[in-house]
């Protein structure tokens, strides 16, 4: 089905690149005034020229999630923009594969600051600037935030700490007709994350796993932003909605190709 969008405000946090940027092409194509926010002003610039085909109006910010002032005056001007926020995408995310024995607490704190402070940043925020009643706030999650997975002690703490902001959120902004919710993508083609977890080699074998038997496309989670955005889904909040083909039923140590820790003398 097609989303109607017109006229709606959707405020992207780490819009730039990846699933991100699919989902906030999505809006724009559905009609949606645009913003997007990424510390990177060169995939700023290279954003807002992509989104700007679909004819609508769009709006680049640089700002850096892990610092609470930036995503609010971001958002300041967005709201100046375009108005108060129906949408509001929280994807800003960090990840590398690194053994517990070898992560250092900066690289633990790396992307626990981006992935769970800079969520509350956006979260918090976005409350001031947004559509009420009637906001959706999504957030971006993963499958180690309920799946252990190796090498991922980092990833696995950040995110499941972001789907519990979700849930409290949830239920102190329902009185504010504010939802929140989160999407947890599997592995999706064209997206860090995938090559990050297998080798060409190795996926053949790790599509055999996938329920589905197959990997995903951007538009596979863009699709589910659009409904959790809609009055189609105005009463859900609260949810962990998994875009992943069936991955996460495996549990972490069942994806072919994870790479396991070394072991240590």
């Amino acid at each position: 089905m097609r989303f109607d969008y017109a006229g709606t405000s959707v405020f992207v946090a780490g819009g730039t690149s990846g699933i991100n940027l699919g989902i906030a092409d999505a809006f724009a194509e559905a009609g949606a005034k645009v913003a997007v926010m990424s510390r990177n002003a060169e995939r700023v610039n290279g954003a807002v020229q992509e989104l700007s085909k679909h004819g609508g109006k769009v709006l680049g910010l640089q700002g850096d999630v892990r610092d609470f002032t930036q995503v609010r005056t971001a958002m300041e001007a967005a709201k100046e923009a375009h108005g108060a926020f129906g949408v509001l995408v929280s994807g800003a995310a960090g990840n590398f594969l690194c053994p517990a024995l070898d992560l250092s607490p900066n690289g633990f704190k790396a992307v626990v600051d981006i992935d769970l402070l800079g969520t509350f940043h956006v979260m918090r925020a976005g409350f001031d600037f947004a559509r009420r009643p009637g906001a959706s706030f999504i957030n971006i999650s993963a499958p180690q935030s309920i799946s252990p997975a190796p090498m991922q002690v980092h990833v696995c703490a950040a995110k499941a700490g972001l789907d519990q902001v979700m849930r409290v959120l949830a239920l102190e902004w329902g009185e504010h007709g504010v939802r929140v919710n989160s999407i947890m993508p599997g592995p999706i083609e064209g997206t860090g994350g995938l090559s990050r977890l297998l080798t060409e080699t190795e996926r053949p074998q790790f599509e055999s796993r996938v329920p589905l038997r197959r990997v995903g496309q951007k538009d596979d989670v863009a699709n589910m932003a659009l409904f959790l955005g809609s009055p189609l889904a105005s009463y859900i909040t609260g949810a962990l909605i998994p875009v992943d083909g069936g991955v996460s039923l495996l549990g972490g140590r069942n994806y072919a190709g994870t790479p396991q820790p070394t072991p240590r003398a």
